[in-house]
């Protein structure tokens, strides 16, 4: 059966023409969530995607800054309401290194009716990772890292996909090369770039701890990937981002590039 990624959201932070970046693995009717936005917004995009909740069954939470974490709340209290009726079987698990789970928690208990908390820790479970940890979801086996972030601690991984393949998600930062051992080579590389190159006087990607497109073809370039996915951008160039970006990745990339719209999807085989 064939799996794809769905691009739920391809915006940074402060974006109001798109939705903060998250997005899910799916393969048939079985989902894995990765990040869920800045809020409820979550619900629409799920919704527009086709995506039931039922399917959700593990979500993974790079780091907690509020337009990554605050999303996941809703979904814990979507799955919990579901689970009170009778209509979520087995449990649902949310990976996160210590900072997240922690953040989500507290989060969770002090936003979130009782009737729904008790089930955090019985069937919702939040399950910490570490530098390394391995995990198996839908047939992938995952391995998380961290991306030595420079504002706050966050977490990417490399999934090594059913067909053989492997994909690495370095989050939201730009690369370290202490990651090296986690990236280099894999055919999938998800990377932000938050702007153009020519356009860096305008949104100053690097004093917000971001890159470029074309950083982003340089690096994919340098790790020897097949493929490279650009997502966390700006908004106000939507309408042209998908080739612009791709043509100022490509002058540095010899690869395939993709640059997807909100609720677009990618075939991973």
């Amino acid at each position: 059966m064939n799996m794809e990624l769905v691009f739920l959201g391809t915006g940074s932070a402060m974006v109001t023409r798109c939705y903060n970046t998250c997005f899910a693995f799916r393969q048939g009717e079985a989902c894995f969530l990765v990040d869920a936005g800045g809020g409820n917004g979550i619900f629409n995009q799920l919704e527009k995607a086709g995506i039931a909740f039922t399917s959700v069954r593990r979500m993974f939470v790079t780091h907690a800054h509020t337009d990554h974490i605050l999303g996941a709340i809703w979904v814990v209290r979507k799955i919990a309401t579901l689970m009170s009726k009778g209509k979520y079987t087995g449990d649902f698990v949310v990976y996160g290194h210590e900072g997240v789970i922690e953040a989500l928690t507290v989060f969770c208990r002090l936003t979130l009716p009782g009737k729904i908390v008790k089930y955090i820790g019985e069937r919702i479970v939040f399950q910490e990772v570490k530098e390394g940890s391995r995990v198996e979801v839908m047939g992938m086996g995952l391995q998380f890292f961290d991306i030595a972030s420079t504002k706050m601690k966050q977490f990417g991984f490399r999934a090594d996909l059913p067909d053989g393949k492997s994909l690495a998600c370095l989050g939201d930062e730009p690369y370290n090369e202490v990651c090296r051992e986690y990236v280099q080579g894999a055919d999938w590389l998800l990377c932000e770039a938050f702007c153009l190159y020519r356009d860096r006087e305008i949104f100053s990607p690097y004093e917000k701890h971001h890159s470029t497109a074309r950083d982003a073809g340089r690096l994919a370039g340098s790790l020897g990937v097949k493929n490279l996915v650009l997502y966390h951008t700006e908004d106000r160039n939507l309408a042209t981002r998908k080739t612009t970006y791709t043509a100022e990745a490509a002058s540095e990339f010899p690869g395939n590039i993709y640059v997807p719209d909100d609720l677009e999807r990618v075939a991973l085989y």
